[in-house]
């Protein structure tokens, strides 16, 4: 080994040994005190605790601030709870009791299901802290993500939570850990009271961690990078307009030159006014050239790296990507798809809230049926996609009939290809059930299929499909073959 190389060597040596000490001797700080530290209860598959804790921070304030970041949250909550949410139940008591608990002046869920769904989206976690009188009515409020300190769950499974710990504060430094709840060991105590419990939901959840993640969370380095880009064009043009006048002459001196300056400095010319100079002087301007030919199109990428990670047409963002109405249909496929998922997830949340209440109420009112079906209902996502499932039911229903009134497919196959085209999925059998249960009911143009036990299905005749409505044409006799 050289000795070029053995300086090398020693210089190197001593540069990494001055940055681990330099590491070793900085002051803990609130804001690396915990850095790279987990608890020995959050799964591996979480953030650390200080990134997370960062994110909710960062995805709060873009939603504040940030005209596209609220247009994405809000876009959710339109679509997920759209007009309002509706909860049946078919018992008699049992709905008495939801419409009170949906309708109590401390939980007004029609205004709250908003709230919780903009906390849902914005933050990816719901935590709802569920209370309960002697009564047996339950009240719900939600606790922000930012104050939850973390999620204990048994050693073997991270979805059976076991209690929820909230942040220390001032008031409180050394809070009580909040009992998810069990429905086996919820039971009210002797003195008829019930415990307080936490319920947490979560969203864009990794297979095998506790946190969710905020839909904003992959969005906000490109919502800060728009938003600069944004305001640096909007300085650009604000300034294209500034110019200076240079006026070259020849001075004798510089003091010549100073004293002309301060006499164009204190007298300036207005804009519109004429000047008139001699030979002596030229006057020019200076104004600032933007090249702004790219400016459109680094916008652009940049928006659609923001659409993109909000699974949202460009149209959605005020930006008119293409001037067809056809494309612009086209492009909302996805995001409908994207929104019925969130909006099922939610209705989900909603049912299983009110089946927390119905069980704590039904621990006090035993005409509570507690298992008795719940029905949550939203509004409908897209009406056009509601417009083209019922052409596509009436098609399938006028192609099948004359298969079925010929035997070659049983009621079951027919009600099962009739639900699957009007975008439903049920129950088949149940659903045949409840048709024989109700009887059938003869309309003109019915027939009653020969043998068939009492099934009637409509009487479709031979002909030809009407390719603009999708109706199959009769033949001229009216009748099968």
């Amino acid at each position: 080994m050289s000795i070029l190389d053995n300086l090398a060597k020693q210089l190197f040596s001593k540069a990494i040994d001055d940055q681990v000490h330099a590491r070793l001797a900085a002051a803990e700080t609130e804001n690396s005190f915990l850095v790279g530290v987990r608890s020995a209860t959050e799964s591996d598959r979480d953030r650390y605790s200080y990134d997370r804790d960062q994110v909710l921070d960062q995805a709060l304030e873009a939603w504040r601030v940030n005209p596209l970041a609220r247009r994405i949250v809000g876009f959710t909550t339109q679509y997920a709870v759209g007009g309002g949410i509706e909860p049946y139940c078919k018992h008699e008591e049992t709905r008495a009791f939801i419409k009170a608990f949906w309708n109590h002046r401390l939980n007004k869920m029609d205004v709250r299901t908003s709230e919780l769904c903009d906390e849902l989206t914005r933050s990816g976690n719901l935590f709802i802290l569920l209370s309960t009188d002697a009564a047996g009515m339950s009240y719900i409020r939600a606790v922000p993500a930012r104050d939850i300190e973390k999620i204990e769950s048994t050693g073997n499974d991270v979805d059976q939570e076991l209690q929820i710990y909230p942040k220390a504060n001032l008031e409180n430094m050394q809070p009580e850990a909040w009992p998810v709840y069990d429905e086996v060991q919820d039971e009210r105590s002797e003195d008829g009271s019930f415990r307080t419990v936490m319920l947490h939901y979560a969203i864009n959840r990794p297979v095998g961690a506790q946190w969710g993640e905020s839909d904003l969370a992959p969005l906000l380095k490109w919502l800060s990078r728009y938003a600069n880009w944004l305001e640096d064009r909007a300085r650009l043009n604000r300034y294209r307009t500034t110019f200076l006048y240079v006026v070259k002459a020849k001075f004798a001196s510089e003091a010549e030159r100073v004293a002309r300056q301060r006499a164009l400095n204190m007298n300036p010319p207005s804009p519109g006014s004429i000047l008139v100079t001699d030979e002596s002087e030229e006057w020019s301007v200076i104004a600032p050239n933007l090249d702004s030919q790219d400016a459109n199109t680094d916008g652009l990428a940049l928006k659609k790296m923001i659409a993109s990670g909000a699974g949202v047409p460009l149209h959605f963002l005020a930006e008119p990507e293409s001037a067809t109405r056809t494309t612009a249909e086209a492009a909302g496929g996805p995001t409908f798809r994207h929104f019925e998922q969130r909006q099922k997830f939610f209705l989900w949340v909603i049912e299983d809230l009110l089946r927390v209440a119905l069980k704590r109420r039904g621990q006090v009112d035993r005409s509570i049926q507690e298992d008795e079906e719940i029905e949550v209902k939203g509004t409908d996502i897209s009406a056009r996609d509601n417009i083209s499932l019922a052409l596509a039911a009436t098609n399938i229903v006028n192609a099948l009939g004359n298969v079925r009134n010929r035997g070659l497919i049983d009621d079951a196959e027919l009600l099962r290809l009739v639900y699957r085209f009007a975008g439903e999925a049920v129950d088949v059998e149940e659903m045949l059930k409840r048709g024989k249960a109700a009887g059938p009911v003869e309309t003109p143009g019915q027939k009653k299929q020969p043998g068939g036990g009492g099934d009637y299905v409509p009487s479709v005749g031979s002909g030809s499909l009407n390719p603009e409505t999708g109706d199959l044409k009769p033949s001229a006799s009216g009748e099968s073959d």
